[in-house]
């Protein structure tokens, strides 16, 4: 299935060779500035990203768009939400955050 809204980037993370937890490390840090609204493109060849993006942004509250169309690579599109739950500096897939060693 590919969403059209999903074609234009406003950030593009590459997550060649990136591996299912560290593979959502890198956008979280790459989108922890960005704006509302921005589309983000995640170049992911690992094949658990179909399924690994979308819980995660089920999970967060970021809205998955889909594949991208790419002949080349596998990119998969995410738009920011203003409202977005936070994830655990070191383990996305856990909500809330540890902050200064303290549980939260």
């Amino acid at each position: 299935m590919t969403i059209p809204t999903a074609s234009a980037a406003d950030i593009t993370v590459d997550g060649t060779g990136l591996l299912r937890v560290t593979l959502l490390l890198k956008p979280r840090a790459y989108i922890a500035d960005a704006e509302p609204g921005s589309v983000v493109h995640v170049i992911a060849p690992d094949p658990a990203a179909p399924l690994d993006l979308p819980a995660w942004c089920h999970m967060t509250g970021h809205t998955y768009l889909g594949p991208v169309p790419d002949p080349d690579r596998d990119v998969y599109a995410l738009r920011l939400t203003a409202d977005a739950l936070p994830t655990r500096p070191d383990a996305p897939w856990h909500p809330g955050g540890r902050q200064n060693g303290t549980k939260g």
